[in-house]
């Protein structure tokens, strides 16, 4: 008998399981519309051109070695990543009051930045301070905050089903009705996996409830500048909030604007109080981080460190990012218009108000379940797409299929 003889068997992670179930698909017309990753217009992973040649500038550069970098990682890294996130003319950088925290991938960002509001915020090791996230939201958030030991994590209201849009008044009630010191993880831009995102005064209104109920913003930014190809209209939630004065968190990702998704290059910017509260704090997360991976990896974080400060380097990535948002944003144009010519029954204008590389199309369980068996059109359950799965050689068997299946499935 094993001493792991009553370990259960885990179920998959649906997203991943959907990519193998896609892989043993003999079907000459299947598509993968789940996968979180970009995609060509030929289907395939983008090397974005910058990256290859600031990997090429790192080869050739004799100076540079493999010692360990500090615990919280490269330095000219997290500055310049906290940059991008707040801007360059940020009061708070200026009051150095900011700081970062080089992590493994966006989600160890927020893993970082779990583990210590367990530990040092509202009250000292309280598993019991409300941690709200959106519903629906991206799987890994219950996850992240339950296994850092919270024990209250609750949704707020955020996707309307009806409308296929923000559910505003819910999200504001819910906002008011939460305990004092509850924490909100807020999706910066391109919310995952709905595509809808609060306008300028919708967030403004959800900053006036969270100053005045003395809520935490924890903003989780994956997607600056991928979103609508402009770096700073992706990044205006966060710098309003700092603007206001919110001691917060932003977690980031540089997978998917950077192209470097298995080099997992996140960084968790900090903004407090003054710069003595930033220094406590980073010393606190410091002894976190020592204890989960001890030390970063370099090389994706000099890639972007060495693009971010490098003039010309920044103009060609800024470049690069606008090319993947666009045929995002085309794609999207392109399958309203088709669904609209065909006749498709309901309303598809959702799917260019949405934003960012997810669509939520509104389709139901059967609906996908229909789309995957019959049509080998891959999806995950809730209905959500991504829109880089599209090309223009397989959009119209999509729409189609698409077309199929809501007229025939209800």
């Amino acid at each position: 008998m094993s001493l792991f003889a009553e370990v259960p068997q885990a179920a998959p992670v649906a997203v991943f399981k959907l990519t193998a179930d896609f892989r043993e698909d003999k079907h000459p017309s299947k598509v993968n519309l789940g996968v979180g990753a970009y995609r060509t217009d030929e289907c395939q992973p983008w090397v974005l051109p910058v990256v290859r040649k600031v990997e090429q500038l790192i080869a050739n550069n004799h100076s540079l070695n493999h010692e360990y970098l500090p615990i919280l990682g490269l330095p000219e890294f997290r500055a310049s990543a906290s940059k991008i996130a707040l801007g360059e003319d940020s009061p708070a950088i200026k009051e150095n009051r900011v700081g970062g925290v080089q992590s493994l991938g966006g989600t160890g960002a927020l893993r970082i930045g779990a583990e210590f509001l367990r530990r040092w915020y509202n009250g000292k090791n309280n598993t019991a301070t409300p941690i709200y996230v959106s519903a629906p939201t991206w799987e890994n958030h219950n996850a992240v905050f339950s296994d850092a030991g919270f024990t209250d994590v609750r949704p707020y209201r955020y996707w309307d089903a009806e409308n296929r849009g923000l559910a505003l008044a819910g999200f504001l009630e819910d906002l008011e009705n939460a305990p004092e010191y509850s924490v909100f993880l807020l999706h910066a831009c391109a919310h995952n996996p709905t595509g809808t995102d609060p306008t300028p005064d919708e967030w403004k209104q959800i900053a006036e409830i969270m100053e005045r109920k003395k809520l935490f913003a924890f903003f989780d930014s994956a997607y600056q500048g991928f979103a609508s190809g402009d770096l700073q209209k992706d990044a205006w939630a966060v710098r309003y909030f700092v603007s206001k004065g919110f001691e917060l968190f932003c977690a980031q990702s540089f997978s998917k604007n950077f192209g470097l998704y298995n080099e997992r290059v996140g960084n968790l910017t900090v903004v407090a109080k003054d710069s003595d509260n930033a220094s406590r704090i980073l010393s606190q997360m410091e002894k976190i981080v020592r204890t989960i991976w001890s030390n970063p990896p370099s090389q994706g974080a000099r890639i972007v460190a060495t693009t971010l400060t490098t003039p010309e380097l920044f103009a060609e990535w800024k470049d690069n990012v606008k090319t993947m948002a666009d045929r995002v944003l085309l794609m999207r144009s392109q399958l309203k218009a088709k669904l609209q010519a065909l006749g498709t029954p309901g309303t598809w204008e959702h799917i260019t108000q949405q934003i960012g590389m997810f669509s939520f199309t509104g389709l139901n369980p059967n609906q996908v379940g229909y789309l995957i068996k019959e049509k080998h059109v891959y999806l995950m359950a809730s209905g959500r797409i991504n829109m880089c799965g599209l090309t223009t050689k397989n959009l119209d068997y999509v729409a189609e299929s698409i077309h199929e299946t809501v007229t025939k499935i209800q």
